[in-house]
């Protein structure tokens, strides 16, 4: 006759050959994604210097590797259309983006999917696009550059392109005809510099608040004096930027990602705080909802580029 204790001793072993069993489920799913993909590569779009991105993202990329217990490389991309056709292609896995440039990359077929968000040190989920000129110049708003040259940052930015151009839409300034020259910097830092050297007479950026902005990591970089420029124009809030996966990875592997993502600030806050030189919270999950705004923003905008093509 079985008494209670033998009943309990069985539940125990039983309890322990299944969670061995699952342990054991889990070391075999892990040792398979770990041999389909013997290294993940992580991309940054290029808002500043190559050598900025890697003293950056570099600490995290290392945290990364740690954490999943596998190589992850950081590759170093010469423009922004890289990182999505990178995606597209497959040989990036995961990416951080613009909210422009991962619509872009949703549009043009990328099977990627946002996971992590930026959130800035007030705690809102945005940012915003900014004009700067030389605070010695005599311009007070976007009308007062007519014939004049403008820095933008590359055809896939967000605040350095997409924004600046349906703001401008709705003002009825056509770029291409209301400026003397319109040149894409390449990068945040370039059109600044551009304004800094005299190349551009006004440059858009992204700008957090009065704490954080490309022109204030500038200046900590001595790469640039603040008090040198002053803003002419402020878009409307943009949602922040997503990392983004590519969905065929493995439903472990993709937990895995996001777990240690979204971890990082706690476990190496030394790795988050190299990213964002203390300036951010930690990141938040997010999904492709957020983004549809952003999505639509860019189709306006490519409609507006077929529409001048076509006339």
């Amino acid at each position: 006759m079985l008494d209670r204790r033998t009943l309990v001793a069985g539940a125990l072993a039983a309890g322990a050959v299944l969670a061995g069993a699952l342990s054991l489920a889990g070391t075999v799913q892990a040792q398979d994604y770990k041999a389909r993909y013997p290294e993940l590569v992580f991309a940054k779009i290029p808002d500043e210097n190559a050598s900025g991105t890697t003293d950056r993202w570099t600490p995290f990329v290392n945290y990364l590797s740690k954490q999943l217990g596998m190589k992850v490389t950081l590759r170093i991309a010469n423009d922004y259309a890289a990182v999505v056709e990178g995606q597209r292609a497959g040989n990036i896995h995961i990416a951080m983006y613009g909210p422009a440039s991962y619509a872009r990359a949703y549009l043009t077929g990328a099977q990627v999917e946002p996971f992590a968000i930026e959130v800035s040190a007030d705690g809102t989920k945005g940012y915003y696009s900014v004009l700067y000129v030389k605070a010695d110049a005599p311009y007070k708003a976007i009308q007062d550059l007519k014939g004049k040259n403008l820095c933008l940052v590359d055809p896939n930015s967000t605040s350095g392109n997409n924004v600046p151009r349906y703001a401008m839409d709705k003002m009825g300034i056509d770029p291409e005809a209301f400026f003397g020259k319109i040149v894409y910097a390449g990068s945040h830092e370039n059109a600044v510099i551009g304004v800094q050297q005299g190349t551009c007479d006004a440059a858009f950026n992204w700008w957090n608040d009065e704490k954080e902005s490309n022109l204030l990591r500038m200046a900590r970089k001595n790469m640039a004096k603040a008090e040198d420029f002053r803003i002419i124009f402020k878009s409307d809030l943009i949602v922040n930027s997503p990392m983004a996966y590519l969905t065929s990875l493995p439903p472990d592997l993709k937990a895995a990602i996001r777990t240690a993502v979204l971890d990082v600030a706690t476990k190496d806050p030394a790795a988050f705080n190299a990213i964002y030189d203390g300036k951010q919270l930690p990141f938040q999950a997010v999904t492709h909802k957020e983004y549809e705004p952003v999505v639509d923003l860019i189709k306006f905008v490519d409609a507006l580029r077929k529409k001048k093509r076509s006339s």
